[in-house]
């Protein structure tokens, strides 16, 4: 199974950034998709997360700027960011809970897509 990340890059404050991320390989069945980020110095952290069911949740800095949608035939979770401000600048990475054919769940990490914010 791999996450594969896209959509980093650099914006400036107030703009906007849409991360997409899809899964590929033998898989059975998805369960939450997330993404979290890591910036410099500091510890990894979840950012946004959604269920299989449509369930959401969102770190309460982000709340109301950022939306974590899903494509569930495609296998892909994506994060669209708005009012983006110079504290959102990290590392995000592609998180998903995955099952393959005749396995157990696993939790699956992308690479990681750097999304810098220039004040």
């Amino acid at each position: 199974v791999q996450l594969v990340e896209s959509g980093g890059g650099l914006v400036q404050a107030g703009g906007s950034l849409r991360l997409s991320c899809a899964a590929s390989g033998s898989i059975f069945a998805i369960n939450a998709m997330a993404w979290y980020r890591q910036a410099p110095g500091k510890q990894r952290e979840l950012v946004a997360l959604r269920t299989s069911g449509g369930s959401t949740n969102y770190a309460d800095s982000v709340k109301g700027r950022f939306t974590v949608s899903r494509d569930n035939p495609k296998n892909s979770v994506y994060l669209q960011m708005n009012s983006l401000k110079p504290e959102d600048t990290a590392v995000y990475y592609c998180n998903a809970e995955i099952k393959e054919y005749g396995s157990s769940w696993y939790d699956y990490w992308g690479q990681g897509t750097q999304v810098t914010v220039s004040s």
